[in-house]
């Protein structure tokens, strides 16, 4: 846990919260643990992600448009961000899982990374207060903008063909691996491959937006 606060900036008065944020409900349920799941603390963190974003692109683009502030916004706290932030932290290492989710490689699925970011978020801001949990916010999601009006309608697929055909020979594949839900609220996930090895994996409620989740991991991975 010390290693972990260390790469947060923060170390907990009340480090339970933090155990909590890294509670699973797979954990909470299998193993009836006196800490509960993080799914409290991922509810929290979200607003406090949102009003965060939201304030610091009020205040550093004060020419932009609303819509496009929105549409900023969702794709700075849209899962794959929050997944590449978890991936930075390496954050899957400290989660605490029940053993399907294990088995089943939950410590690198982005759904569940993604919330542990959200959950975390809230942790620092119950133990140290807004201001903290805005700086971490910052430092992990915001701090990279361009100064100048950012791109908020990045197409990540297209970014990495171009990327990937500098170098001949290369060849990029989306293939999809799994879909879970009910079907009218379906989670697809996509891996991308590169030459035929994995180089990124994502998420989405339809296949075209897990390709993009999945070229943007894979993006995140190339020099």
């Amino acid at each position: 846990m010390t290693e972990l606060e260390n790469r947060l900036g923060w170390h907990f008065r009340d480090r339970e919260l933090l155990e909590t944020a890294l509670t699973h409900s797979s954990y909470a349920n299998e193993s009836r643990s006196a800490t509960p799941c993080n799914e409290r603390l991922e509810f929290l963190g979200d607003s406090v992600l949102g009003v965060t974003v939201a304030d610091h692109l009020y205040r550093r683009y004060p020419d932009m448009p609303e819509g496009r502030m929105t549409r900023l916004r969702a794709e700075l706290v849209c899962e794959q961000s929050l997944y590449q932030v978890a991936r930075r932290l390496e954050l899957g290492r400290y989660l605490r899982l029940g053993k399907g989710e294990e088995h089943n490689g939950g410590r690198e699925r982005p759904s569940i990374l993604s919330d542990a970011v959200e959950a975390v978020i809230a942790a620092l801001y119950l133990d140290a207060g807004m201001e903290t949990a805005a700086g971490f916010i910052r430092r992990c999601l915001l701090d990279g903008l361009d100064p100048a009006e950012p791109d908020c309608n990045t197409d990540y697929k297209t970014a990495l063909q171009e990327k990937v055909q500098r170098h001949s020979g290369q060849s990029l594949a989306y293939v999809l691996t799994g879909e879970r839900g009910p079907d009218h609220a379906k989670t697809f996930c996509v891996q991308v491959l590169l030459n035929g090895e994995a180089l990124g994996q994502g998420e989405g409620h339809t296949k075209k937006e897990a390709e993009q989740a999945a070229a943007r991991c894979a993006l995140g991975r190339l020099p």
